[in-house]
């Protein structure tokens, strides 16, 4: 394996986790899986956003940096690659977002203290599927405080992820998965599997499924 860390990344119900999860399990990697349910300001932002944005990312923040660190300071052995399904920088493009001027810049202070003691992946995937297939993806996931997510808010997501994706450095894997269900069909995810083998330059390289 070329990759030591691998990160997977995407909109909301992009298909992070159950990638992140097949590919743990198909290269016995280490798993690193965000622990979204942990957050306790996430059903109450989606009920009052303007309240509880500024809690809810600095809580996801604190979150991801304590886990990345406790992550790379005991290494397994036994494992050689490490695969996660979020990026420390989605907490500064959702912060962007969410948050307000004023609020935004204090974050920003506080994440460029944070993101350079952290490991960068060697590989970065991303999942792209358009608006409509994200709903699907949502409701059929059925968490309740993500059910009325509009899509005005999933289109801002997704305007931030590709503007980052072109302007960073990191080698990337972009995968359309607009019409992919590689859960249940092996032949999407041995493609994904392949795709693996090759050295990518910095930068964007895409793969249709």
């Amino acid at each position: 394996m070329i990759y030591r860390f691998i990160t997977i990344e995407g909109n909301i119900g992009a298909g992070k986790t159950t990638l992140a999860k097949m590919l743990g399990d198909r290269l016995k990697a280490r798993l690193m899986l965000e622990q979204f349910a942990d957050n306790p300001f996430l059903p109450k932002f989606y009920e009052n956003p303007r309240q509880y944005a500024f809690p809810l990312e600095l809580f996801f923040l604190a979150e991801r940096y304590q886990q990345l660190k406790n992550m790379f300071a005991k290494p397994d052995l036994f494992a050689e690659v490490l695969v996660s399904d979020y990026l420390l920088m989605k907490s500064l493009l959702f912060a962007r977002i969410n948050l307000l001027d004023d609020e935004y810049h204090l974050f920003h202070r506080l994440f460029d203290i944070i993101h350079p003691q952290v490991p960068q992946p060697d590989l970065l995937i991303f999942l792209y599927a358009p608006v409509a297939r994200l709903q699907q993806n949502i409701k059929k996931r059925n968490r309740s405080y993500e059910q009325h997510i509009p899509d005005e808010y999933l289109f801002k997501i997704q305007e931030m992820y590709v503007q980052f994706i072109r302007q960073q450095s990191l080698p990337t894997l972009m995968i359309d998965v607009s019409d992919a269900d590689f859960e249940h069909e092996p032949e999407q995810f041995e493609q994904i599997v392949h795709a693996l083998d090759y050295e990518y330059e910095p930068g964007v390289h895409y793969l249709s499924l």
